[in-house]
């Protein structure tokens, strides 16, 4: 009896040695088959090669920032934008983008004749900075005009009755009371500033600036910086107005302007707070 048990013990042994060689063989031919299995094709992201097709290179410009773009002749101005997005992070709904002119979605570059080397405008600003800037200014607007209610009459205070005593000025600009026009092309000139000098605006709509001009010297005015616009009337001259650009926080940082013709008064505003649109 010890025999067979004896016996049975080195077959049962061998018998799960041949089974742990066995399994040893099947892991290492699956593991085998693993390292030796095709790679994964690459898979296309979905955007159509430029390979192929004639480039022109741009200088993108934008918030003071310039990117080089190289960029398909034939891409469509929408397109374009794409690019511009990839580079700014500024949305395409948000852009207003400027070759010659205001530039069509739905043309081609070559099209509009875009050559290498050529600057494009962008203006606009993008959603986190929208969100920055307009919600101080409107809660700026709410203050003054709430501390405007409780004042007298601008034209009537001190300071700004020194400026308006030395009457209208000889090369004013027409006003056209009642009336609402677009910017003219030109600068509006023939007014005085708070100490009594002569001062002209411009309105760099590409570069999405005000330039307030005297004999000196010319400042350039971001208008994502001003914070608000106040005007008014001037008493017995209601065809003219008074206006502030207010340039900071605060009504100490206003830059006051004289014998604005009325004509222009809403479009100055809707341009300057960010209304505005291309004329």
């Amino acid at each position: 009896m010890e025999d067979e048990v004896t016996q049975k013990v080195p077959e049962v042994l061998c018998e799960a040695a041949g089974q742990e060689d066995a399994a040893g063989t099947e892991q290492a031919s699956l593991s085998d088959g693993e390292s030796t299995s095709a790679q994964p094709a690459a898979v296309s992201n979905g955007e159509e090669s430029d390979e192929g097709k004639e480039m022109v290179e741009v200088k993108i410009i934008w918030n003071k920032n310039k990117y080089d773009l190289k960029i398909p002749l034939d891409g469509t101005g929408a397109k374009l934008k794409e690019k511009i997005h990839t580079l700014t992070g500024l949305p395409p709904a948000m852009q207003k983008v400027m070759y010659k002119g205001l530039l069509p979605e739905d043309k081609t570059l070559r099209e509009i004749k875009v050559t290498n080397g050529a600057k494009i405008m962008v203006v606009g600003s993008t959603i986190n900075d929208v969100l920055a800037v307009n919600t101080p200014k409107e809660v700026i607007q709410q203050e003054v005009k709430a501390e405007e209610n409780k004042k007298e009459p601008l034209c009537r205070q001190k300071q700004h009755r020194k400026v308006l005593d030395k009457g209208k000025p000889e090369d004013v600009m027409p006003s056209i009371k009642g009336a609402k026009e677009r910017l003219p092309t030109v600068p509006l000139s023939g007014m005085y500033n708070k100490s009594g000098g002569k001062v002209r605006l411009t309105f760099k709509l590409e570069q999405d600036q005000l330039w307030i001009g005297t004999k000196e010297r010319t400042e350039k005015i971001p208008m994502g910086s001003i914070k608000n616009v106040v005007t008014e009337p001037i008493e017995g001259h209601e065809d003219y107005h008074m206006m502030a650009f207010q340039l900071g926080p605060t009504e100490a940082s206003q830059y006051w302007v004289y014998w604005v013709p009325a004509q222009f008064v809403d479009a100055i505003k809707d341009t300057v707070l960010g209304k505005w649109q291309y004329f």
